[in-house]
């Protein structure tokens, strides 16, 4: 299960020092927690935990292979999804890694920062299995298959960021979210100015009116109240 008030939780499993230390470097400046197994047996521990919203595993490891790990992971957790790195690029590889339930194959050598952009994507998936198809605080309603936001049936026109931005404050409704959480969570990035965040919640705050209830917290960020 994804947690919600915490950086999303991406495992990296690799036995060579040097790349599992890149992957951490560019996973963790894009705000992710990161953690790292050596091997296949200190992998399927820390994925039998539960919280690993990512998991990045190459195909040779010691005690276990890849495959292995995700065969038995498989069996236990068909929702972590899973990224398989290696340095064998061949067709048949990648099939037996998808074919075991792999969500994505990157091939040695790889850029890091398109590893962070497929863990991303992995991410998005998952968020949207486990989001429901609407969302609604008091008399707002957020259509979010049709993207559409309505006050008491009235549909009222917000951009792309305003919406995001939204849904996240609806889906947290009741907790403090940082102005890095909320770019995290609604831009994708927190290497954006947190004045960004300030202006998109005025901008709600004069299309909604008395429709929703955006609390500022000094030295935090925000929170939905309702």
């Amino acid at each position: 299960m994804m947690r919600r008030t915490m950086p999303p939780k991406i495992l990296v499993v690799d036995d060579e020092s040097d790349l599992r230390r890149l992957l951490r470097l560019y996973l963790s400046k894009e705000g992710f927690d990161v953690v790292e197994a050596v091997n296949g047996l200190d992998a399927l521990s820390l994925l039998r935990r539960g919280d690993v919203d990512v998991a990045i595993v190459d195909v040779m490891l010691p005690e276990l292979d890849g495959f292995e790990v995700l065969r038995r992971i498989r069996r236990e957790d068909a929702a972590v999804p899973v990224i398989l790195l290696t340095a064998r690029g061949e067709e048949t590889s990648r099939v037996a890694g998808l074919e075991l339930g792999a969500d994505d194959y990157v091939v040695k050598p790889f850029s890091a920062p398109e590893v962070v952009a497929r863990v991303r994507v992995q991410l998005r998936k998952r968020s949207a299995d486990a989001r429901p198809s609407s969302l609604r605080a008091g008399g707002t309603e957020l259509d979010l298959d049709g993207r559409r936001c309505l006050v008491d049936g009235a549909e009222v026109e917000l951009t792309r960021r305003e919406f995001d931005l939204l849904a996240v404050l609806m889906e947290h409704r009741g907790q403090a979210l940082s102005r890095d959480q909320l770019l995290e969570r609604a831009w994708g990035s927190s290497f954006l100015s947190a004045k960004t965040v300030d202006v998109h919640v005025g901008s709600l705050r004069q299309k909604l009116g008395d429709a929703i209830d955006i609390s500022t917290l000094r030295g935090i960020g925000y929170r939905l109240e309702g």
